[in-house]
């Protein structure tokens, strides 16, 4: 190469999308565009940088070296143009503006509602666009640029050094046993998952939720036996509170227990981590810092918390957390 070098940002774009979805088909469904009009940008991009992106592979293509060197130092790019239409969104409209937020199902009432709640009083001029999501769906939805910020589990979370996001951790969300009312440990003054080994369970059958719950028995010593399956809280915690089995529920979900006992384990209490996400560079927006600060302020609350609380039923203790 000689001389300055032509960056086409809308081709980066292109690049990258390929880097993430893999095929050239993916790519041009995810942009909207045909699969030979990305090969053309493609073909056309690494003509005006003077290096080969591409190589086939089989059917496919695979990025060479110098593609993922051009994509080390457009991601810096990216995250400065995220930084500037930030600030020129605070500098257009000051405290106004809209903030479109993807969130996992227990955390739109949990997080969501109370942040909303808090900005209307404090700063009506903000808005705030939610978009229910399963946990790793909404970095998806970060990613093609459907929401400005993502409430999702770390679980389910890009690795913390991805280049294309900035993440900010807002809590440790214990997660509590539910009881059918009446269980014989459900006024216990201490209770382990490992009490629980020969009662029948009720969690989704696929998916995070039942990994979550199968892992953190198999770390208790036992395997938990599947009586019901079901994957929203309402369902699961109303078959708790007609004594059809016993369930692990996050605390952020235990609001709305009805029937069930809420019981809080007394050791190798299982967690999962919540965190927020924007592209990188967009945290600088007023909006986006105002929503972030008021879901941090959420998190921070008393009943989210983690920590000895209130059971239905006798009193409970609490021990280190362990991750899951």
């Amino acid at each position: 190469m000689t001389g300055a070098t032509e960056w086409d940002i809308k081709k980066l774009r292109i690049l990258r999308t390929l880097a993430e979805h893999g095929t050239v088909t993916a790519t041009a469904e995810a942009l909207h565009m045909t699969p030979s009009a990305v090969s053309q940008a493609l073909t056309n991009l690494a003509r005006q940088l003077g290096v080969p992106l591409l190589e086939a592979q089989g059917r496919r293509v695979r990025l060479t070296d110098a593609a993922h060197l051009v994509l080390r130092h457009a991601e810096a790019v990216f995250a400065q143009l995220e930084r500037a239409d930030a600030e020129l969104a605070g500098y257009l409209a000051g405290e106004a503006g809209e903030v479109r937020l993807g969130a996992f199902s227990t955390a739109v009432p949990a997080l969501v509602v109370p942040a909303v709640a808090a900005l209307r009083r404090t700063h009506p001029g903000i808005g705030i666009r939610v978009q229910e999501a399963e946990a790793a769906q909404a970095y998806e939805l970060l990613s093609a640029g459907a929401v400005d910020l993502a409430l999702s589990l770390a679980a389910h979370a890009p690795a913390g050094h991805d280049p294309r996001f900035t993440r900010i951790a807002l809590l440790e969300d214990p997660l509590d046993v539910a009881l059918p009312p009446g269980h014989p440990l459900a006024g216990a003054a201490e209770l382990r998952l490992a009490d629980l080994a020969s009662d029948p369970w009720i969690f989704g059958g696929s998916g995070p939720w039942s990994e979550i719950t199968r892992t953190a028995c198999d770390a208790a010593g036992f395997v938990p036996e599947q009586a019901h399956s079901a994957a929203g809280w309402t369902a699961i915690l109303a078959m708790v509170g007609a004594g059809m089995g016993v369930a692990l529920v996050p605390r952020m979900a235990a609001a709305r227990a009805g029937d069930a006992v809420i019981r809080v384990l007394t050791r190798d209490r299982p967690t999962r981590h919540v965190i927020a996400a924007t592209r990188r560079g967009a945290d600088a927006g007023p909006a986006v810092g105002r929503v972030l600060d008021a879901l941090r302020a959420v998190s921070g609350s008393p009943g989210l918390r983690p920590g000895p609380r209130a059971s239905n039923a006798g009193g409970a203790g609490h021990s280190s957390l362990r991750g899951v």
